[in-house]
């Protein structure tokens, strides 16, 4: 089993304000399209929340505390194991914090959007610490966007 965590994060940790990202960056969700396409994508219910549909080509399993919920396009589950079982053999985790913080033992790699900002957010997630960098590519602000790096981070 492959499991990637696939998101975007401020320099400061924040990953999201108000069930949105604290940013638009188009490049940046052109990759994770690239990088989710064909995959099941496990997520938790905010998160699920946030999109205003499920996305084409990707599974959603969200995971959920929540018995009575449910979506159209959701297979719900509520244990993370149950997650990885019916999600496949390549698995993209995309939040929230909470839920990086419950597969992060189980990542075999991360794809991150390095932001090179600091907004407010009441979403975050720590650094990845004794991870290996693999990849960077650097891309400079434009306009009121903000610099940001893919990176690939591996154990």
């Amino acid at each position: 089993m492959s499991v990637i965590f696939v998101l975007a994060r401020a320099k400061n940790g924040v990953i999201g304000v108000d069930g949105k990202l604290p940013w638009h960056l188009p490049a940046d969700l052109r990759h994770f399209k690239a990088l989710t396409t064909g995959r099941a994508m496990v997520m938790g219910r905010k998160t699920f929340e946030s999109f205003p549909a499920p996305l084409p080509g990707r599974r959603h399993v969200v995971l959920t505390r929540d018995r009575s919920w449910k979506a159209p396009g959701a297979e719900v589950v509520h244990d993370s194991a149950a997650a990885l079982r019916i999600a496949g053999a390549h698995v993209a985790v995309i939040g929230g914090a909470e839920i990086f913080a419950l597969y992060l033992p189980r990542a075999d790699a991360i794809e991150l959007t390095e932001v090179h900002a600091t907004p407010e957010g009441d979403a975050i997630v720590p650094a990845f610490t004794g991870w290996r960098e693999v990849s960077r590519v650097d891309h400079p602000a434009e306009g009121t966007r903000p610099a940001y790096s893919f990176v690939r981070l591996e154990r």
